[in-house]
């Protein structure tokens, strides 16, 4: 997709997934397939009012059941048919996946202080970040580019970590300078406008849900 034309007004909205008992736990999803809370649901639902009325012009999200569901609920009002690509999955993390927070800094407290530093890490023998930022940035560039050549909204259904690095990605940040971003709580997200220079962040973790985040890359 260009980025060099003037501002067209088209958005992206990347809206992370609603609560799962993993995140209450602070355990470590990435590709592990986790459903939604109840609670989660009711924040999906809660959302999906509120991005409903930026009228979008199409949804796509990853195929995991926790995202799957929130974007079915933004469907439900607003008619679309949700496109699932797997390639908008979290980070796969190896022998992260499924350990708490504090069980990962036990176990790999090098490797998780080299990550926060900013160094390409295979965090627990999975994907690097600037991996994932490769197979999500373009589907999600490639679904911006079908939007109306006036303006239009596209919504993109994914997870915390895979959320940052493809928004560093289309900021052009280098990848060391990600996690400054820093994490967007359940089912809160942001907002990505097209101008003359490329696309800017308009908005970051917006919504009506302000509390901790939990579990960011999940």
């Amino acid at each position: 997709m260009s980025t060099t034309k003037g501002g067209t007004g088209r958005r992206i909205v990347l809206w992370r997934h609603g609560q799962t008992s993993w995140n209450l736990e602070r355990r470590f999803q990435g590709s592990t397939d986790i459903e939604l809370t109840e609670a989660g649901v009711a924040q999906a639902r809660r959302a999906a009012r509120l991005l409903a009325a930026l009228k979008p012009d199409a949804i796509v999200a990853s195929d995991l059941k926790r995202a799957a569901a929130t974007a079915a609920e933004l469907a439900s009002l607003t008619g679309h048919t949700v496109d699932h690509d797997s390639a908008l999955r979290e980070t796969y993390a190896g022998e992260w996946q499924g350990l708490t927070h504090d069980e990962i800094v036990a176990r790999y407290g090098e490797q998780y202080s080299a990550w926060k530093r900013g160094e390409p890490v295979r965090r627990g023998g999975g994907e690097l970040e600037t991996e994932v930022a490769d197979r999500a940035a373009p589907v999600v560039l490639e679904h911006a580019d079908k939007l109306p050549e006036d303006g239009g909204t596209l919504v993109v259904v994914s997870h915390g970590g895979t959320i940052r690095t493809t928004i560093g990605r289309l900021l052009g940040l280098e990848s060391q300078h990600w996690e400054s971003l820093g994490g967007l709580s359940n089912c809160c997200w942001s907002v990505l406008g097209e101008g003359a220079r490329g696309w800017r962040l308009m908005e970051h973790n917006a919504g009506t849900l302000p509390e901790p985040v939990l579990g960011d890359d999940d």
